[in-house]
């Protein structure tokens, strides 16, 4: 954040080559301030012990405990031997296991009674939790006692800084690393306009470093945390305040439609009547399309509340005025979809300038990057002549070859998939910039929306239309009680014998060992766990048909099938050939087979909250109500299970983004799209801090309009520009 030289300087030169490998590889830490700005997760009191029970499985944790018992035992007929050490916190226990010559020291440290710090990932063996091979440091119970060993000296402090660590680089050896560059906190350049600062009684950043570090109190790490967050809020408000002060200078062609056009007509053989939700939206959007400055709307609804509709809509009224519409789907899938379904509501006003065609009506072309020569060549042509008066595709329409005649608008479907320079690089195909729309079905509660979509308007799509069902959802917890995954497969029968289909839903495809690397890979992953690899779909089809759907038609969809086969399935799937379709998450969006009735996502506890709603949200889409069955193996008291419960409870998916997002850190939440914004927010939790993110907002407003170009702040343009910087060189990565 800081260009100071001192905060720039690399870190190999301050804590040697080798733990700055390990730092650049692992943590992403690269100078000395990308290291101040790693900043404790939390802070271990000394004398307090970690919540044993709330660990996470399979992830790095650091845990403050007591030994309660330590005892060697032999295998093998007496030849191996390991220590069993058990820890607890007062109210839970885990087990420690070293084994081998590594037995000796620990037997010798952790003696009943000891109190350390052990760092290692939680498994599950034995149905116990344990930590193997943990590393530990040892914690003198007296601060006062004179202490010779160095590093509980460092922990002399009442709180103990516990950092975001990897099994590569233990906690504590990032904080003796951390005391090696705090010095340097006293060289950063503090972002905040001092009337800002001392008008919300902020300390000052240099001290704000300290504290966070190195806190004597709680107090402490409260002014400093209060102090941090507002920087990244309000650096990144007043990013996103000045992309919208400059898109406000863009000039644009307003498009209104024309009475009796292509948009009338269209409502004219509609078959049933626009909920006031999309009346009230599309409202909002035909506004903005009148404007003579570019509309950047975002529309967020429920799975299936009719964003599409509602956007065809739109794309219609351009049309009417003469210009171009482009919708860019993540997926070829989708892009399929969206055409097919496009051109089915449309009818034949989508066959403009076809025999049989309407008058009124436009083509609608289709553009991917799997298209055949011929196909892609007429495509191109339709584009650059201005008779396909809307155009579907992936990424391939970002492609420089990709000439319009008049793009009027540019709708995104699903933006978490694209980032903000792909959307960017389409917009400069129109002559004026076109006007933008980005639709998303992961609901996004109102802050995260003003952090990652800042630079856009809201509109928020909450009814769900008519003739749709309600999808009831089950826990289905396998290892427990192996008869109710018996029965998930009875009731997909059932509902294949009453007529209806169903999905069953993979984390994994299963020919990963095609691939050498991938196959070393996974072998490696399964010698040090305990789990085994997640269910893959071509292993579970498999099963499937031999065993539970024997006599079912049972297909298999993924992402690296060849594309026309991919459209082939998914034909077959919504014409009814297919009973059952074995996917991974390629049907996590916009896939519309109303007949689908049932879905069963299998190891549902490797996928995201959000995630899962947007599976459930394929089935129920018809007159008959939605099952879906979420299969784990995961213990009842789990986190996990947790997470899968609160899905079951409840279909409204703002409420489970709120979950999600409490559960999940910070950076996953804003996603891969929002490049920058993940590095950068390191303290702010999008959800806690709404007020922070709120008022930053409008700071950040009144200081962009005051003076756009920040000529005021060099600080604040300084931090401005390290934060673009590293969102630009995030791009180049991904690009």
């Amino acid at each position: 954040m800081d260009l100071v030289p001192a905060l720039e300087e690399p870190l190999k030169k301050v804590v040697g080559p080798a733990t700055a490998k390990v730092m650049a590889e692992h943590l992403d830490l690269h100078t000395v301030g990308d290291l101040l700005h790693h900043y404790p997760r939390r802070y271990a009191e000394r004398g307090e012990l970690t919540r044993l029970a709330d660990l996470p499985l399979d992830e790095h944790v650091t845990v403050v405990a007591q030994v309660a018992t330590a005892r060697i035992l032999t295998f093998n007929g007496g030849r191996g031997q390991r220590l069993e050490v058990t820890i607890t916190d007062g109210s839970g226990q885990l087990q420690l296991v070293f084994f081998g010559r590594g037995i000796h020291k620990p037997h010798k440290d952790l003696l009943p009674g000891t109190r350390a710090m052990f760092a290692g990932k939680a498994s599950v063996f034995n149905r116990k939790m344990q930590l193997a091979h943990p590393a530990y440091e040892l914690l003198k119970a007296d601060p006062d006692t004179p202490d010779t060993d160095e590093a509980v000296g460092s922990w002399a402090g009442a709180l103990i800084p516990i950092y975001p660590a990897t099994a590569k680089l233990e906690s504590w050896k990032i904080a003796k690393s951390v005391d090696a560059v705090l010095p340097s906190a006293q060289e950063a350049v503090d972002p905040l306009p001092p009337g800002l600062r001392d008008g919300r009684d902020l300390i000052p950043l240099p001290e704000a470093l300290l504290k966070i570090h190195r806190p004597h109190t709680k107090t402490d790490i409260e002014s400093a945390r209060a102090r941090l967050k507002w920087d990244e809020a309000f650096v990144l408000q007043v990013a996103l305040a000045r992309r919208r002060y400059a898109d406000a200078q863009l000039p644009a062609i307003a498009r209104r439609p024309r009475e009796g056009g292509l948009l009338d007509a269209f409502d004219a053989k509609l078959p049933f009547t626009l909920t006031e939700g999309q009346e009230k939206v599309s409202k909002e959007i035909f506004d903005d399309l009148a404007t003579e400055h570019p509309m950047h709307r975002l529309l967020q609804g429920e799975v299936g509340s009719g964003k599409t509709m509602v956007a065809l809509r739109a794309m219609l009224a351009v049309v009417d005025a003469g210009g171009q519409a482009a919708m860019l789907a993540p997926t070829e899938v989708l892009a399929q979809q969206h055409h097919r379904s496009i051109t089915e509501m449309m009818g034949e006003l989508a066959e403009g300038g076809m025999l049989g065609g309407s008058d009124q009506g436009t083509k609608v072309t289709l553009l991917t990057g799997s298209m055949g020569v011929a196909g892609r060549r007429q495509a191109l042509l339709d584009l650059v002549t201005g008779e396909a008066g809307i155009v579907i595709g992936t990424h391939a329409l970002i492609e420089d070859k990709v000439q319009f005649h008049d793009l009027g608008l540019v709708v995104v479907d699903e933006q978490h998939r694209f980032g903000v320079e792909q959307r960017d690089a389409l917009r400069g195909k129109g002559k004026q910039p076109p006007h933008l729309l980005v639709m998303t079905a992961t609901p996004i509660p109102r802050t995260v929306a003003m952090t990652v979509f800042g630079d856009l308007e809201t509109s928020v799509l909450d009814q769900l239309p008519a003739g749709r069902s309600p999808i009831v959802t089950h826990v289905v917890p396998a290892e427990d009680k192996p008869h109710f995954l018996a029965r998930a497969w009875e009731r997909v029968r059932e509902e294949v014998e009453n007529g209806h289909q169903a999905y069953v839903v993979c984390p994994r495809i299963g020919d990963e060992d095609d691939d050498p690397k991938k196959a070393k890979k996974k072998a490696e992953e399964q010698a040090t766990a305990e789990k085994r690899p997640p269910l893959a779909v071509i292993e579970v089809a498999e099963q499937l048909t031999r065993g539970p759907l024997s006599g079912l038609t049972v297909e298999i969809l993924h992402g690296r099938m060849q594309p026309d086969d991919k459209d082939a399935v998914m034909r077959r799937f919504a014409t009814g050939e297919t009973q059952v379709l074995v996917a991974t998450t390629v049907i996590e969006v916009g896939v519309n087979v109303p007949n689908a009735t049932a879905m069963v996502i299998m190891d549902a506890d490797r996928f995201g909250v959000s995630q899962l709603h947007q599976l459930r949200g394929r089935v129920g889409r018809g007159s008959a109500p939605g099952l879906c069955l979420l299969v784990t193996d995961m213990p009842e008291a789990s986190p996990a299970r947790a997470r899968l419960g609160a899905v079951a409870a409840t279909l409204d998916g703002f409420e489970l983004s709120r979950i999600d997002l409490e559960q999940r850190r910070e950076g996953d939440v804003l996603g891969q799209a929002q490049s920058g914004v993940r590095s950068s927010l390191r303290m702010l939790a999008v959800i806690e801090d709404e007020e922070i993110i709120a008022e930053a907002r409008e700071e950040a407003v009144a200081v962009v309009s005051r003076d756009p170009d920040l000529e005021q702040l060099p600080e604040l343009r300084t931090a401005l520009d390290a934060l673009l910087d590293d969102e630009r060189e995030q791009y180049l990565d991904k690009g």
